[in-house]
């Protein structure tokens, strides 16, 4: 997905409407993959940066869609679905307000999204941005919920380029597959923006845990700054 007929205009630099369009965009063909049987799921992502996987200089996005749900995915689906279960919330709901209460980990709030750093964050300076209405999939995003995410996009990635010399991201959309209707009440659509200033090595690769230098809350100050 080409996000702009700029060849140097990041998404740093790109104006929150210019940004509008492109989640539009992502919107559009997401909706369009879903009414396709054979597809189950389909992945939204942006690589910054030759180090998060990037390999065109020009800025764009990315979509893959696939026949099935990936493991981790479904991985996703399953803890939130147990969360719910256990507490009769959704995890991402009560995150959300947990973390606008505490208010030390929030980057970025308006009347529709609050973007923080997530507590036990797994890569330092990670953001996730969040919709405060509950819905499950991003094809039921509203317009207004797309403007205050392009905003919100637009400030988190300002503050890298000024703050940390743009460093790669990876920037990930996270929703419910097109048939798991059973996990509407438990996932919550959402994104995550994962800057590449650490190396996954091998303890990290072999045990599936995170070592993250960066406290959520230091982090958080840094995007506040």
């Amino acid at each position: 997905i080409i996000e702009t007929p700029d060849h140097d205009r990041s998404l740093a630099r790109q104006e929150p409407e210019e940004i509008l369009l492109a989640l539009a965009a992502w919107q559009e063909r997401y909706r369009r993959l879903g009414q396709d049987p054979g597809i189950a799921h389909t992945q939204i992502f942006k690589n910054h940066g030759v180090v998060a996987g990037a390999s065109l200089e020009h800025p764009h996005s990315q979509l893959i869609a696939t026949p099935l749900v990936p493991a981790a995915v479904r991985s996703r689906l399953e803890s939130t679905r147990a969360y719910h279960r256990e507490r009769g919330r959704c995890y991402y709901c009560e995150a959300l307000a947990a973390e606008e209460r505490e208010a030390d980990r929030v980057v970025y709030a308006d009347g529709a999204l609050l973007a923080f750093c997530p507590f036990a964050s797994r890569f330092p300076l990670e953001v996730w941005l969040v919709p405060r209405r509950h819905a499950a999939s991003f094809a039921e995003a509203d317009r207004g919920e797309l403007r205050s995410l392009a905003g919100a996009l637009k400030a988190v990635a300002r503050r890298l380029l000024e703050g940390m010399r743009d460093p790669p991201f990876n920037l990930m959309l996270h929703s419910l597959p097109y048939r798991e209707t059973g996990y509407r009440d438990s996932f919550h659509w959402h994104l995550e923006l994962a800057p590449r200033l650490t190396v996954l090595a091998g303890f990290e690769l072999g045990a599936g845990m995170f070592i993250n230098p960066t406290p959520p809350e230091m982090a958080a100050e840094f995007y506040r700054a």
